[in-house]
């Protein structure tokens, strides 16, 4: 104990040690999150550091941390100070150098709302702070620019022949449909759709990322396959409809990224319910919950539901995503921003529990 009455940095840290994080299962201290404490008349003030700006448990962390470092005599005061450090996957290849993470969204089937998730992902990630680029590698189907509202946008060429992505809600993209006519069909067999999309990863001007989310090709077909063997990925997220049809080609991808050795993130049901604008009243109009019986069996993380909503119809008709999360009609905003925190979560936990253990570095 210090003269004055108060605790001495060093005592905080050692009680810190006693609080863990939530997902990650291991203390504060040797998670090197904890990067600044500071002690002055019994006032105590600590700087956390979180594994992603949109950590699902960021409220429980600040309780825990509060609770532990007031049981310490001569108290009067705790003040705790987020910060954000997106944590590298282990796996990072040499292709994407900036990128800390690419992960991608994929679906046993198309119309599942594959790429609308992969939109609202990206832009939610956005949103809480992460540096995000999106990659729309669905070749056949490329919806993503509309569903930005950049649709007519080009992309320019750089330096050593780079490609600049599109700027669009705070997301560097880059799709196929900048380099076409809105209305043109786009006929191109796999080796080419293949070469396409490296083209987009090797000559296109990443930068510095903490996410690259990459849109698929639904079905676990020639394409889907040849871009998932040949992508630099991470992890997968695996997006379907409550109905027994979907759910089975949904496994049927789920099975595809762990035969590749790609880890599967989780499972998303989309179009989950219906909520009457009338009367509020909930419908399942294609069943419910059927995903995360999916992902039990699985033995995979379920990421939550999303409902049906002609909000979001309008959002990606109109390329403005960003007003789900501002408007939040009858709860899709928060429907998907708790999609959104849980895969972030699994992600931080996927990259800690392979990472080397770190060294305990407080600034002094």
């Amino acid at each position: 104990m210090s003269i004055s009455g108060s605790p001495t940095k060093e005592q905080v840290i050692d009680i810190l040690r006693q609080v863990n994080d939530p997902e990650l299962h291991r203390d504060l201290v040797s998670l090197n999150m904890i990067k600044n404490v500071a002690v002055c008349d019994g006032n105590v003030r600590v700087a956390v550091e979180l594994t992603t700006p949109a950590c699902p448990l960021k409220d429980k962390v600040r309780e825990d941390v509060l609770a532990a470092v007031r049981k310490l005599p001569g108290v009067a005061n705790v003040e705790v100070e987020f910060s954000a450090r997106v944590r590298s996957s282990p796996f990072k290849q040499a292709m994407l150098p900036g990128v800390k993470n690419v992960r991608a969204v994929g679906a046993g089937k198309g119309g599942v709302g594959k790429s609308t998730l992969s939109v609202l992902t990206a832009v939610g990630l956005a949103r809480a702070g992460a540096r995000v680029g999106l990659l729309d590698a669905d070749v056949y189907g490329p919806s993503i620019p509309k569903m930005l509202g950049v649709e007519n946008a080009r992309p320019k060429v750089a330096g050593e022949n780079k490609i600049i992505p599109i700027v669009a809600q705070d997301l560097k993209l880059m799709s196929v449909g900048f380099l076409i006519e809105p209305e043109r069909a786009v006929v191109v067999r796999g080796p080419m759709a293949h070469g396409l999309i490296r083209d987009f990863l090797e000559k296109v001007e990443w930068g510095d990322l903490d996410y690259l989310i990459v849109d698929l090709p639904p079905g676990t077909g020639d394409v889907p396959l040849t871009l998932s063997q040949s992508l630099p990925l991470n992890g997968a997220v695996v997006v379907c409809t409550p109905q027994e049809v979907a759910l089975l080609d949904a496994v049927r991808a789920a099975r595809m990224y762990q035969m590749l050795n790609v880890e599967v993130l989780g499972i998303v049901e989309n179009m989950s319910y219906f909520i009457a604008p009338d009367t509020g009243k909930e419908y399942d109009l294609f069943g419910k919950g059927g995903a995360e019986k999916a992902a039990a069996r699985l033995k995979v993380p379920f990421l939550g539901s999303i409902p049906i909503n002609v909000a979001i119809r309008k959002s990606g008709d109109e390329g403005n995503p960003a007003e789900i999360f501002e408007k939040d009609p009858q709860g899709v905003g928060a429907a998907v921003q708790k999609v959104v925190e849980n895969l972030a979560g699994q992600i931080s936990i996927r990259n800690e529990s392979r990472a080397a253990p770190v060294e305990l570095n407080i600034h002094r």
